[in-house]
């Protein structure tokens, strides 16, 4: 328990990034479910949630590229 306590004190902002893919995750669920239909279409869904900020990077990207 100490040793989770010092980790804690050292870098009192770790984890904010967990809390973002979480909503990231049930934003995309949210999103791409009710475009599913079909069983596969949804386990398709569940995972493309699952990788989400690849999609948001490649889109950037291509955006910023022209």
């Amino acid at each position: 328990m100490a040793d989770n306590d010092r980790r804690a004190r050292r870098n009192p902002r770790a984890g904010t990034g967990d809390a973002v893919y979480g909503l990231g995750l049930i934003g995309a669920l949210v999103y791409y479910i009710p475009h599913a239909h079909g069983f596969w279409a949804v386990v398709l869904a569940v995972l493309k949630s699952l990788v989400w900020p690849a999609f948001l990077v490649y889109d950037v990207l291509r955006h910023v590229a022209g």
